[in-house]
């Protein structure tokens, strides 16, 4: 008896600790449940309605119509390709210019500090100041940017925010530009845990800058750059203010992401359901590309 109750205390003490834990987790835990899980749960249940707007009539359950519905609204699926284009065109060329800002920072420069804090003052703005003043840049009559090409002669200038030809590509700049300093800081906080040593040994060995990038930079980087690039992957196909700041999805629907269309039917036309399916659908390819990731990490363990 004495060593049935010897084994039943330490099971009693692990139940109780796992108890505890959850009490500290539990303060942390209830805004996700109910800011994140909840409106999430009730999208989903939201799509399968005919809620709207200003009806007098119960809302209604109707199942997958919503999404049979979308399955043929080209509209939403151009708004579709165009945020993978969006999404793309933000995050490769935001990651090439990270990577090489953070390799520079890495340096013992002068004033090195300075640079560093100068680097990351985008990332202090709200997105929709950064829309503004980027506006401000872009603007036809006096913004910075045709006062210059003028200046060079080479050219007048143009409308950049409303050519169906220039919105999104200049979009795209400014979500660059935008998203660049946590890419940096998180490539720079990896390059500075790449051990001074194996730099040294590989440079007496006459490696030169490239294959020492290639041999010891890039193997101690890998991990950090997969994960920021996945994650901003998921941020830009889930933009919405920097773009609607800056051109609302026009002109002709040519920066019309599917955040901002679904936002539009919400609360422009009021379809209430038909804008939460079209919010499933990306939680849906959100999750796909999470999964992907994770997939190709714990690949990238058991190769390793």
């Amino acid at each position: 008896m004495t060593a049935v109750a010897g084994a039943r205390r330490p099971a009693a003490r692990a139940s109780a600790r796992g108890h505890g834990a959850w009490f500290l987790v539990l303060p942390a835990l209830i805004p996700i449940l109910l800011l994140s899980v909840g409106p999430l749960l009730y999208g989903i249940v939201l799509a399968f309605t005919d809620a709207q707007s200003g009806r007098t009539t119960a809302t209604a359950w109707i199942g997958a119509l919503n999404f049979r519905d979308l399955l043929h609204d080209t509209l939403f699926w151009e708004s579709f390709r165009i945020g993978l284009v969006w999404a793309a065109g933000v995050t490769v060329p935001q990651f090439l210019l990270a990577l090489g800002l953070a390799l520079l920072l890495d340096q013992d420069l002068r004033l090195g500090r300075f640079a560093r804090a100068l680097a990351i003052v985008p990332w202090a703005m709200p997105e929709v100041v950064v829309g503004i003043m980027w506006r401000l840049v872009y603007s036809p009559d006096a913004g910075i940017l045709n006062e210059t090409l003028r200046d060079l002669g080479l050219g007048e200038g143009r409308d950049w925010l409303s050519g169906l030809a220039t919105a999104l590509p200049a979009v795209v700049v400014v979500g660059v530009w935008a998203g660049m300093p946590q890419t940096t800081v998180a490539l720079l906080a990896g390059l500075q845990n790449t051990p001074r040593e194996l730099h040294e040994a590989a440079a007496v060995d006459g490696a030169g800058a490239w294959r020492r990038f290639r041999a010891v930079t890039w193997p101690a980087l890998r991990p950090v750059a997969l994960s920021i690039t996945a994650l901003n992957l998921i941020w830009n196909v889930n933009s919405f203010a920097l773009v609607y700041v800056l051109t609302s999805g026009g002109p002709g629907g040519k920066t019309r992401l599917p955040m901002l269309f679904a936002y539009e039917e919400a609360f422009r036309y009021g379809q209430f359901g038909y804008a939460a399916a079209m919010g499933c659908v990306l939680v849906a390819v959100v999750s796909v590309l999470l999964a992907v990731f994770l997939v190709g990490r714990l690949r990238g363990g058991e190769d390793a």
